[in-house]
């Protein structure tokens, strides 16, 4: 197959149409068509099926276009370089649960590029089936998730499926992460009963909105009050209205959130990993390793270690 073939495909999945693709390719049709089928051949899958909505790209074909997108942009920033004596544009994106702390290291890896007239970085925060898929189809080269002892079978299986890998980062004690103004504020270390009149917020699934793919850990617990959301602004924002708190790392970036929030350990054995996920057989880039290593800088950033188990004073 050609790298002229790779780009005709991806613009029939851009476009979502063979005919559509063909007349933005200025090529006919059939030619376009001819030229799915010789390489459904060559690979012997099927990249499209279609449907009355017209083609759908199929889960086989999923995996191949994010190999195409990939070898389509490294020959474009080899062009760039080397060919057509255009700067070189420098790429990098990242997909992940919903983490203050993931946000500010992306932050930290941007500024060493501000004087750079040329670059495209992608941060994509979402539910964690999505992080995931897009890791696997390559739209990101990484997605920052959690594991612990509840989900990591259940992640484990979807990770291995896709060809994926969880490369652990650090282990965290839980906190509560709720604004200052909560009666519960002052308190040095909070039991789940003391959380019982006040409401537990957590981002929302979707449709995989299971236990396994909860951000927050202790998903399985009966809380009298439950509020999803599917935005951190909205969470932010119930916690000043409502007192709503949050189960968290307990890593808090006042620099985004403010100051008007607070993490107290919660007394709980429970622990969650952070890590990244990647193909394993493709290695970091040099902006993945950076970003890895910014994230690592966030090993002993928690609130404060859970010292003792303290009761209601």
């Amino acid at each position: 197959m050609t790298l002229q073939q790779l780009r005709q495909i991806l613009a029939v999945a851009d476009s979502g149409s063979i005919n559509e693709a063909a007349k933005r390719l200025y090529i006919t049709q059939p030619s376009l068509s001819a030229t799915i089928k010789a390489v459904e051949k060559e690979t012997g899958i099927s990249i499209f099926a279609r449907s009355n909505r017209g083609i759908i790209t199929t889960a086989e074909g999923e995996e191949f276009l994010g190999y195409a997108r990939q070898v389509s942009e490294q020959y474009q920033l080899m062009e760039d370089k080397y060919l057509t004596g255009n700067a070189y544009k420098k790429k990098f994106s990242v997909s992940l649960q919903h983490y203050t702390f993931a946000v500010e290291a992306f932050i930290h890896l941007l500024r060493q590029y501000e004087e750079d007239n040329l670059y495209e970085f992608s941060i994509f925060e979402g539910r964690t089936i999505d992080v995931i898929e897009n890791v696997r189809k390559q739209v990101s080269e990484l997605g920052i998730i959690y594991e612990n002892a509840f989900n990591e079978n259940v992640i484990g299986k979807i990770l291995r499926e896709g060809e994926l890998e969880f490369v652990p980062l650090f282990s965290c004690n839980i906190y509560v992460f709720m604004a200052k103004s909560n009666p519960l504020a002052k308190k040095d270390l909070i039991r789940m009963e003391d959380l019982m009149d006040y409401p537990c917020c957590t981002f929302d699934q979707g449709e995989r909105n299971s236990f396994y793919f909860a951000e927050e850990v202790l998903s399985t617990y009966s809380y009298k009050k439950f509020i999803k959301v599917n935005d951190r602004a909205t969470i932010l924002n119930l916690m000043v209205g409502l007192n709503g708190y949050t189960l968290c790392s307990g890593i808090i970036c006042q620099e985004l959130n403010g100051p008007e929030y607070i993490a107290i350990p919660l007394d709980t054995e429970e622990k969650m990993c952070i890590g990244y996920i990647k193909h394993k057989k493709m290695r970091l880039s040099e902006l993945g390793k950076k970003y890895v290593e910014e994230l690592k800088a966030y090993e002993f950033q928690q609130s404060g270690p859970i010292t003792s188990k303290k009761t209601d004073e």
